[in-house]
């Protein structure tokens, strides 16, 4: 192999960030960019977007910023984002116009904001102001435009390349400068990089094949100097530097149409011969882009990403599985492809309620081991749904209510091989001699027992037949009251297990927890009205039994001295819950509170009642041990 391409295969391994020599794999993207919509005074602010395949986008911290610009920049604006990774593959970097048009207008802007980052997630920051720094050379400076990040693999260091403008001198140059070691100022006085014979804007450089390509919007203008035609053009060069050899063929779908494109930015796809020409169409609001393989030819038709923003001129990297985690854990918003681990579990971040937005859940049980809290929920299967149609029961864990990570699935209908309904109903789970009991229903073949080593799972089917059946429930005639079980384990030890729908259920548990101590017996009391979903909790002595009431449902609860009771009816504990007839609670502590789980239909389709998600909101009791209304909140207790 000769030395010119050993040197070659070199340059490029180092001009790809230095991924292959860090060995790390990419498997999603970041897009750093600022908002096109929305008031005016927050548009020109740092944001950040996800996607698994660089087309499916989804903006992180509910799109809003995930930086101030009031405390990176000068003017209190910041445009054209650009994001690097570091040669080493460890850091980051961001350049972006410090330029605030909602304060300031259009006129004038001297500077550029510069960005460092570690993690991705805090940033130091600095400002550089041209006219001030070269009074000389940069004196009547007008603009200072859409700054981006080259790695130079010969010098060793970071070329910050720009437009700039003169009050005096309208034409569009590229002017350039190595960054410090710090990332927080230039070396020396830029110097021109390259003058487009129209002028251009919005540069993006990239390497390929021992040729640097060099993307940017340009123009065509008349003899009189009219411009007359505009769009993506590129110039190509064999050294960083120059001299730069300028194409003036356009490169993008519309440069023959009335539509207009800025903000071009190329990146190659992950795991993929691909390169993406992304352009912003600012004046529709739109984000397209087109394909290449070589950089000089591309695909004739555009493609559209789908988003939940309106991105402006903004700019791409590949990026780790961890380090898309690092962003959900701080931001939120990542999409769960990205955030399942090898192991199969997935970190999400609850913003607010319901807690998990990204699938639906129903019919909460939960308790705590150590310092953290063990989840348990139903699964209505999608949106719109025009009956209960739930076919595995999902678990997550928690350390602060904010922080969440959702596990396999544990547990399926078809794990229990007795079961003629399909139906995978309410249940709960509970800890005994080491070892995590789920007591399930059907819709009519009767309550389970699944058994794990870990409150994670997977469970398996303890006994291969129904623990309960409608045989059991002497009071009922109709075929489903057999459901929502609910297990308690005494002071003393002793396990109880309550059930039903329209009569209380209750039993003992044998030390096995997989066998009925003794009679089936049922619970009654002056108001009791039970629905369904019972639920025992034990709080200063007292015991506690809520319950879903009426329908559509609300929560009322009992309070006796003993398990068995007799109880007295306290009231209404939660109202009918939003977009859902049904309403089924579990009731803790954690770390101190008391908390109120449930589920509403706050996120579900087409206005259906069987598209459930669940809420956590704070659970407050009186002097007299008594239980306060709960306040269901949009807020929950995330925050």
């Amino acid at each position: 192999m000769n030395k010119y391409l050993v040197k070659t295969i070199l340059f490029t391994i180092v001009s790809f960030s230095g991924l292959l020599a860090q060995n790390k794999k990419m498997e999603g993207y970041l897009f750093a960019y600022f908002e096109g919509k929305g008031p005016g005074e927050k548009q020109e602010q740092l944001r950040f977007a996800v996607s698994d395949d660089a087309v499916n986008w989804k903006a992180l911290n509910n799109n809003e910023p995930v930086v101030a610009s009031k405390d990176i920049s000068n003017t209190g604006g910041i445009r054209d984002p650009h994001i690097l990774r570091s040669a080493d593959g460890n850091s980051f970097y961001i350049v972006a116009t410090d330029m605030n048009t909602k304060k300031n207008g259009w006129d004038y802007n001297p500077g550029i904001t510069l960005l460092k980052s570690d993690n991705l997630l805090d940033w130091k920051s600095s400002v550089i102001d041209l006219e001030k720094l070269y009074p000389v050379k940069f004196k009547g400076i007008k603009w200072v435009w859409a700054p981006q990040t080259f790695y130079d693999t010969k010098a060793k260091k970071y070329l910050v390349y720009f437009t700039v403008r003169y009050y005096d001198n309208l034409k569009l140059d590229f002017y350039c400068a190595y960054a410090n070691k710090d990332f927080t100022g230039f070396e020396s006085e830029p110097k021109l990089l390259f003058s487009p014979k129209d002028g251009a804007i919005d540069g993006d450089i990239i390497y390929k094949d021992g040729t640097y390509h060099l993307f940017y919007k340009g123009n065509t203008k008349d003899e009189n100097g009219k411009e007359i035609k505009n769009g993506i053009k590129q110039a190509t060069s064999k050294k960083l530097l120059g001299p730069w050899k300028e194409n003036f063929e356009y490169l993008d779908f519309y440069a023959d149409k009335k539509t207009g494109v800025e903000g071009s930015s190329v990146f190659k796809l992950n795991n993929s011969d691909d390169y993406i020409l992304m352009y912003d169409l600012y004046s529709s609001g739109r984000y397209e882009f087109q394909r290449s393989k070589d950089l000089y030819h591309f695909t004739d038709k555009t493609e559209s990403f789908t988003k939940d923003f309106f991105p402006r001129h903004g700019s791409v990297i590949s990026i780790t599985k961890e380090e898309a985690q690092r962003l959900n854990e701080k931001w939120g918003g990542v999409p769960q492809s990205l955030l399942t681990s090898k192991d199969g579990t997935f970190r999400f971040k609850a913003e607010g309620n319901p807690i998990i937005k990204h699938k639906f859940t129903a019919d909460p049980a939960a308790f705590v081991e150590k310092d953290t809290l063990w989840l348990f929920t139903g699964h209505d299967f999608e949106g719109g749904q025009k009956g209960y149609k739930l076919k595995d029961w999902l678990v997550f864990s928690t350390t602060d209510l904010k922080n969440w990570t959702e596990y396999p699935v544990p547990l399926k209908i078809e794990d229990f091989k007795w079961d003629k309904t399909d139906d995978a109903y309410a249940g709960q789970t509970i800890k005994r001699n080491g070892k995590y009991y789920w007591y399930i229903s059907t819709n009519g073949s009767g309550i389970g027992v699944a058994v794990a080593d870990k409150p994670q799972g997977p469970y398996k089917d303890a006994i291969g037949k129904p623990l309960l059946t409608n045989a059991d429930c002497f009071a009922s005639t109709h075929s489903w009251t057999c459901i929502d079980p609910s297990v308690f384990i005494d002071d003393n030890g002793q396990a109880w297990l309550f059930w039903g729908n329209g009569v209380c259920y209750y039993a003992k548990l044998k030390e096995n927890m997989i066998e009925i101590d003794g009679a089936v017996k049922k619970i009654d009391f002056e108001g009791l009205q039970f629905t369904e979903a019972p639920w025992v909790h034990k709080k200063n002595g007292k015991y506690y039994l809520s319950y879903a009431t009426g329908f559509p449902e609300k929560i009322a609860y009992a309070m006796a001295d003993n398990i068995e009771g007799p109880y007295e009816y306290k009231g209404i504990l939660n109202e009918i819950v939003g977009n859902s007839n049904t309403n089924h609670q579990a009731i803790l502590d954690f770390k101190g509170k008391s908390y109120f789980i449930y589920h509403n239909g706050a996120i579900q389709t087409n206005g259906s009642s069987y598209s459930r998600s669940v809420c956590i909101d704070k659970l407050e009791y009186n002097n007299d041990g008594t239980i306060k209304r709960v306040v269901m909140t949009s807020e929950g207790v995330s925050k």
